[in-house]
């Protein structure tokens, strides 16, 4: 006699009936059998879906943020902030009777207005700037300020670039955190991090080209060379040389964010992506063979609050 094994049985789902007017397309029904029938696909017994009105669909990772160029899956990361920026910070190179000189700006317009620091372009006889995506451009000066450390220049036959989207300075912390972008030793493009260490600090910097002297090296008078440091005051203090007879101050973001000669005239940026700040000044203490180190977290920067109410007076030729 041969035992007889009873197979298991599987669960019965009936085919769920064709829509009747009158029953939300959505809602579980009963079948003959007395199961009770899910949208989802289960029976009876199953929790119900909550009720009330549908979630909200979530945004697109890559939906932009209002009022900032950077995408919502890159807000408050400095990967997201490097990636949107970085193509509205540009490579200056300015040549003089005293020989060249590296810096950094910012594209303000899709035209190529760029505002950077008086002293990278000071005294120019030609400038050359370089794009994020290595095109170069001949530009000239449209305007300086050198009570602000501010200059105006533009491309020659440039078209549709990214302009930076400026941010507001007074609503700036202690203690938020920055991005900073430029050209420090004419690497293009370097991105440091760090947050706003000191808020108005009263820098004092050369006017002019020709006011600094690097003593540090042992020269006299000579061009400034933002290679060759910043040099700068704080506090009845020089730093990175002498800033000469011809000086201004003015209050500036402090920040930790690692900044090098070529950083002037780049940008500080918060992490929505907004310009905050121009990069002016750093401390940088001299090494035992002469040269100029590396950053030691004590970098200024003009806000950007100061650069958006001269820039009228830039582009009418400001002290140019």
């Amino acid at each position: 006699m041969t035992d007889h094994q009873e197979q298991p049985q599987q669960p019965y789902y009936p085919p769920r009936p064709p829509y009747e007017p009158g029953r939300a397309p959505y809602a579980p029904f009963t079948t003959d059998h007395g199961t009770t029938i899910w949208p989802s696909g289960g029976h009876g017994g199953h929790v119900p879906p909550p009720a009330g009105p549908a979630p909200a669909a979530t945004a697109s990772a890559s939906a932009p943020v209002a009022g900032t160029n950077v995408a919502a899956r890159g807000t408050g990361t400095v990967a997201g902030v490097a990636e949107a920026v970085s193509p509205s910070i540009v490579e200056i190179s300015a040549a003089s009777n005293s020989g060249k000189s590296t810096g950094s700006g910012v594209i303000i317009t899709s035209d190529g207005e760029i505002v950077t620091n008086n002293h990278v372009v000071s005294g120019a006889s030609e400038i050359t700037v370089q794009l994020n995506d290595g095109k170069t451009y001949p530009a000239e000066v449209v305007g300086t300020d050198p009570d602000k450390d501010l200059a105006l220049i533009k491309l020659k036959g440039a078209s549709g670039l990214k302009a930076a989207s400026l941010g507001n300075s007074k609503d700036v912390k202690v203690g938020d955190e920055v991005v900073a972008i430029g050209s420090p030793e004419g690497l293009t493009g370097t991105v440091t991090s760090g947050i706003v260490s000191a808020l108005d600090r009263d820098v004092t910097v050369a006017k002019d080209e020709d006011q600094g002297q690097d003593r540090s090296q042992g020269q006299g008078r000579q061009q400034y060379d933002p290679r060759q440091g910043w040099p700068f005051e704080f506090g009845g203090q020089q730093f990175n040389g002498d800033t000469g007879s011809s000086k201004t101050t003015y209050k500036a973001l402090q920040t930790d964010a690692s900044l090098n000669p070529g950083n002037s005239g780049g940008a500080l940026i918060n992490m929505n992506g907004e310009i905050i700040g121009i990069n002016s000044a750093m401390y940088s203490p001299s090494s035992s063979n002469g040269s100029t180190a590396g950053s030691v977290g004590l970098g200024f920067a003009i806000p950007i609050d100061t650069v958006k109410a001269d820039l009228d007076g830039l582009r009418s030729g400001g002290d140019n």
